[in-house]
């Protein structure tokens, strides 16, 4: 079986580092004492504070395993070690789409660290799996779930 691999940035990696300590050293016990005060009301078989305390230690401790193994398995990109010019994990990159005037700019990061709302895509996503390791002035076809377009690579910035 093929060893995982999970890209980020060094950012990425150490915010996922902080959440990890803040699950396990303040988030744990949290649920824990939740658990032992829940208990302390006696029936469990119609304790519904039990019932949501045991919920939710079950969905902190996947977390905790989904973000160790993400750590585990942590590729840190270094931009810097790629061509200025080449589209990478942890750049910044402006296209314009063929036939628009509006150029879109994005950051590449890690699925972890994505928010396409301040403007940060997944290297899973159909707009970075097209760019990747194309380079300032390349033609890629975008293929997203409306439809394909084109784009033309305007500026790749670390």
């Amino acid at each position: 079986m093929p060893e995982k691999s999970y890209p980020m940035t060094a950012e990425g990696k150490e915010k996922l580092e902080a959440e990890l300590k803040n699950l396990k050293v303040v988030k744990r016990p949290e649920v824990i004492e939740r658990i032992k005060v829940a208990r302390s009301f006696g029936d469990l078989s119609e304790n519904s504070e039990y019932d949501a305390a045991k919920d939710e230690q079950s969905h902190l401790e996947d977390r905790i395993n989904v973000v160790e193994e993400m750590l585990k398995y942590a590729q840190v990109v270094d931009a810097q070690s790629t061509d200025p010019d080449e589209v990478a994990v942890g750049k910044t990159v402006t296209y314009t789409e063929v036939g628009e005037t509006d150029p879109e700019t994005y950051t590449i990061v890690g699925s972890d660290e994505s928010d396409p709302l301040s403007g940060k895509i997944s290297n899973d996503s159909p707009i970075a799996q097209a760019i990747l390791g194309k380079k300032k002035g390349d033609t890629a076809t975008i293929a997203t779930p409306s439809g394909k377009f084109d784009v033309v690579i305007n500026k790749v910035e670390e």
